[in-house]
């Protein structure tokens, strides 16, 4: 029977063990954002290579999830890009597979755990903390690194002192519970259960890792817990795939039954063979030291993701058809306008999201620039025959400028530094491309309304707008292309073609007055003539902005 005066030290105990699970996740928070700044630009290299080739699909995945420390996080990522149309499932599968041998990383890390390693820990965190006040970016990220790998070994070392698993109550009291619970079914319960709450599978295998090392849980349980801890990391994908399409929430259903088979395999032979697995793990880290029992653990956890992986990898097909087969398409679904590119999911890593603004943004440019031609042809023919087609890029292009914005607004709180600056000038190009759809589309108003009046431009005057927008025509060809590749060389001709349309403008303008004076040019046409090429002009205006947006946010020729 406990005493009043023992139930509060277990109390106190267990805040102490709770109180280290969350230094350990903020911990592994800071080290994940901390990778994830300095290594953005791999991880964007990593993320273009996505092709069907599955090794190098678990190799991204794995990469991907070494870089951000979470495989959960690369889920979730994975989840949008599928929902974004990016990815396909055959795709998506063997990066998910990846994902799971990236994460046992940290097992390792915490593996290595012991006193020596703990000083030059406890050192690297301060050193992390004074790097914080540094004024340059990549000193502070580089304290982040330090500091979230410094107290995740805070956080293990608050698990493991006697006020926590230390403490004899607390060790007494876990040995009764896993006396109950010495069931392999119910052991992978618990992992499921803990992981799922604490969204982490990486903390759960640390906090497992850190029992076993401190003599509390025996390696034979703390197997299944491991298993039931890689189904519980699925819980974050499932939620991730709320509200989003048939295929991402497919994707979440393939890394949970690619979890679940793995886990009911090894959990059956280590069931049947519970003893010659011991063995042999003890055999390859011997010793009574905490961190050989806790390399036994770690090695397990490499093992058994490598081997799922290895033994899974043939299957993508059956597994991305069965995902088919339990999550069917919505039959005669209303049709609804989505960003291609972007999910809002992506927000959490921004290097990916800024990618997939920037594929968004293309594809945006490319709409407003088949509908700025189309105007023409359509003025030029004097005919109906794009109109369907014009309405329906203006919808997009409307629809993408909004909910493109509405994106960069929630990634700018998630950003700073250098990204802060491509965000802004995203903004700048957003609304110039906006603007330009607007001149498409008041072009293709106007070119209606000349033809339900039956007037049109005499020879001379749809010669002359032609040639103005030949012009632009070129100056979209440099701007898309500028944009695309972030090569300045263009940008010269870029600015010349742009005074070439100012002194045309002035020429066509005054042509124009001519022209009406001279009694060769019916005043009907006035106003469409000059709406048109002064927005002919302003569309030139806009496309520099655009083009110069790659060495000034702003758009600005002086940047």
């Amino acid at each position: 029977m406990l005493s009043p005066q023992d139930i509060m030290q277990l109390i106190q105990s267990l805040i102490w063990l709770l109180a280290g699970v969350g230094v350990f996740i903020v911990g592994m928070n800071f080290m994940g954002d901390a990778l994830e700044k300095s290594a953005g630009i791999e991880m964007k290299r990593l993320l273009e290579r996505i092709s069907n080739n599955r090794f190098s699909g678990v190799g991204i995945g794995a990469g991907v999830t070494a870089i951000i420390q979470s495989s959960s996080a690369t889920s979730v990522m994975v989840i949008g890009l599928v929902n974004a149309g990016v990815m396909t499932l055959m795709q998506a599968t063997p990066i998910i597979m990846g994902a799971n041998i990236g994460t046992t990383i940290t097992g390792i890390l915490v593996a290595l755990k012991n006193d020596y390693f703990d000083m030059a820990m406890y050192i690297l965190a301060f050193a992390g903390v004074m790097m914080g006040f540094a004024q340059k970016e990549k000193v502070k990220i580089a304290g982040s690194l330090c500091c979230g790998l410094g107290l995740i070994f805070v956080g293990l070392n608050i698990m493991s002192s006697e006020q926590a698993f230390g403490n004899p109550l607390v060790e007494n009291m876990f040995t009764e519970i896993f006396k109950v619970i010495d069931f392999p079914l119910l052991l992978i319960l618990v992992g499921v259960i803990f992981t799922a709450l604490i969204q982490s599978s990486s903390a759960a295998t640390g906090v497992v890792i850190t029992m076993v090392g401190s003599g509390i849980l025996p390696l034979d349980l703390a197997l299944f817990i491991i298993l039931g801890a890689n189904i519980g990391t699925c819980v974050t994908a499932l939620l991730a795939s709320v509200g989003a399409n048939a295929n991402s929430k497919r994707v979440a259903l393939i890394h949970f039954t690619f979890n679940v088979i793995g886990s009911a395999l090894f959990a059956a032979i280590i069931w049947l063979f519970r003893d010659p697995i011991v063995n042999l793990l003890v055999s390859v880290f011997p010793g009574a030291d905490p961190m050989s029992l806790q390399m036994r653990v770690s090695l397990f956890h490499v093992i058994f993701n490598v081997t799922t992986t290895i033994l899974l990898i043939p299957f993508v097909k059956q597994l991305v058809d069965y995902s088919c087969k339990i999550i069917k398409d919505k039959k005669n679904a209303e049709e609804t306008l989505s960003l291609r590119f972007v999910d809002d999911r992506l927000v959490s890593t921004p290097p990916i999201a800024l990618m997939q603004v920037k594929k968004e943004i293309d594809y945006m440019m490319s709409l407003v620039e088949e509908n700025t031609r189309l105007c023409f042809t359509a003025m030029d023919n004097g005919s109906a025959e794009y109109n369907d087609l014009i309405y329906e890029n203006e919808k997009v292009i409307d629809f993408t400028n909004g909910a493109l914005t509405n994106f960069l607004i929630k990634l700018s709180a998630a950003i700073e530094g250098s990204d802060e600056k491509i965000i802004g000038s995203y903004f700048h190009v957003l609304n110039d491309l906006e603007r330009i759809g607007d001149h498409a589309e008041n072009f293709h108003e106007i070119g209606l309304e000349m033809m339900n009046k039956n007037i049109s431009f005499s020879d001379n005057a749809l010669k002359d707008i032609m040639n103005m927008r030949d012009s632009v025509m070129k100056m979209f060809a440099i701007s898309i292309e500028t944009f695309e590749t972030l090569h300045k060389d263009k940008l010269s001709d870029l600015t010349k073609l742009e005074e070439g349309v100012d002194k045309m403008k002035k020429e066509l303008i005054a042509g124009h007055f001519e022209r009406l004076a001279e009694g060769n040019c019916s005043i009907d046409v006035s106003p469409y003539y000059s709406s048109v090429v002064t927005g002919l002009e302003r569309v030139a205006d806009h496309l520099v902005n655009v083009g110069y947006s790659i060495v000034n946010p702003t758009g600005s020729q002086k940047g």
